[in-house]
């Protein structure tokens, strides 16, 4: 019934528990689940699993805050052969953040040149291989944009955790892309947030997890988990003045049309 369209499954949080996490997911109606990696090898990691479980894709990307895990060209060719796996969905998770401090080595120019050289590659990457794409932004939104907005013709991306206003949206999802909302929109903060997931065309966003991270309410401050993803489809469904089967047709009629190698 459910669409959890990112839940970092690869993440040491799940190392203990991943079967019983995955067994709850199913039981909670999560359905389908998107996996997106870090850096390379969480991306052999995730893939591994997915041979496994079929209700697993997984996205292979550098994170923009994993970017100095890779220099020169050769990283790039070990992620165009993972990305041609047959459990690859999409391009992912990559993007800018600016949040946090540079890595050692890096002055801070230097740091936001190379996470730019990074994304840009892997845009080129996702083009050539007709994958869509999965976007980090924080703190970085005008940068991001600028470079991603240039690729609209060519692949499709998803503003995952998507927490700004419905302006800012409108132009992404007006070139075809789509955001996507976390447990955030459940808070009582939420603000802004719950105001875009209101009002947001049904054919322009998707659910999430992001788990382990930004449980929803009632689990805020625990570890997350994708069987949680129904939490936020209730959420969104309270927002909207919609049924929660409508929020889980759309979002997963979405998801589908996005992802690569669903049925």
């Amino acid at each position: 019934m459910f669409f959890d369209t990112h839940t970092h499954l690869g993440s040491r949080q799940f190392d203990h528990d991943l079967p019983a996490v995955l067994e709850r997911a199913r039981a909670a109606g999560i359905t389908r689940m998107v996996a997106p990696a870090t850096d390379l090898e969480n991306a052999r990691k995730l893939l591994a699993l997915a041979e496994h479980e079929p209700d697993v894709r997984v996205a292979v990307g550098i994170h923009p805050c994993d970017a100095d895990s890779v220099s020169g060209e050769g990283w790039l060719d070990e992620l165009r052969d993972l990305a041609r796996h047959p459990k690859v969905c999409a391009i992912g998770e990559i993007g800018l953040d600016y949040f946090h401090a540079p890595p050692e080595g890096f002055t801070l120019d230097a740091w936001k040149a190379h996470q730019a050289k990074v994304l840009t590659a892997q845009l080129e990457l996702a083009a050539e291989l007709k994958l869509n794409v999965i976007l980090h932004n924080r703190e970085s939104w005008d940068d991001l944009t600028a470079l991603v907005l240039p690729f609209s013709d060519r692949l499709r991306g998803v503003f995952h955790c998507f927490t700004g206003t419905m302006e800012q949206a409108a132009p992404l999802l007006k070139l075809g892309h789509l955001i996507s909302f976390t447990g955030i929109v459940s808070f009582k903060n939420a603000g802004v947030i719950a105001e875009t997931a209101r009002v947001v065309p049904a054919d322009g966003y998707m659910i999430e997890t992001d788990a382990p991270y930004l449980a929803p309410v009632p689990y805020r401050g625990k570890r997350c988990e994708p069987a949680y993803v129904a939490d936020t489809a209730r959420a969104i469904a309270a927002l909207r003045g919609e049924s929660v089967e409508q929020v889980a047709a759309d979002t997963t009629r979405n998801a589908l049309a996005f992802f690569r190698g669903w049925e």
